[in-house]
């Protein structure tokens, strides 16, 4: 119990701080000042920063495009930032499965999102298969907050 409480307290100083890590280096999307701030602020709170799969599914649904087309907006709107978008899994099926799957899943993201006009060289994917769950839980609800795409400025 002592533990579980442990990792929900570091997974929600995770996802506090998700956003204001920067990204060093040279050129666009490198994260700097306000602009980049605000920018983070509207994806997770206004906007929305995450998609949702089916079980066992890469392709976005309706609502997760209805998701996608608003991001795509946003990112219109700051073409000097690039996004990173992650493909995580629930904790059902093999490491070397889940890997995969969420790597299938950041992909339809990034696709759907080109699909809207983002040039492809902005966003990058990568994935985390069950690793790095947002509710830990083992049913049905928190599995499916678990299967999702994220899109995080870089």
């Amino acid at each position: 119990m002592k533990m579980t409480k442990l990792m929900i307290a570091a997974f929600s100083l995770l996802l506090v701080t998700a956003c204001s890590h920067k990204t060093t280096g040279s050129g666009a999307g490198t994260g700097s000042g306000a602009g980049y701030s605000s920018v983070c602020d509207e994806l997770q709170n206004k906007i929305g920063d995450k998609v949702f799969f089916e079980y066992d599914s890469s392709h976005v649904t309706m609502e997760g495009k209805e998701v996608l087309a608003r991001q795509a907006e946003l990112m219109k709107a700051h073409p000097d930032l690039n996004f990173i978008i992650e493909g995580h899994c629930d904790e059902r099926g093999t490491r070397e499965y889940n890997m995969a799957l969420g790597e299938r899943r950041a992909n339809s993201v990034k696709n759907q999102l080109v699909g809207f006009g983002i040039e492809s060289s902005r966003l990058t994917t990568v994935s985390y298969g069950k690793e790095r769950p947002a509710i830990m839980g083992n049913d049905e609800a928190s599995w499916s907050q678990n299967r999702r795409g994220v899109t995080v400025v870089k």
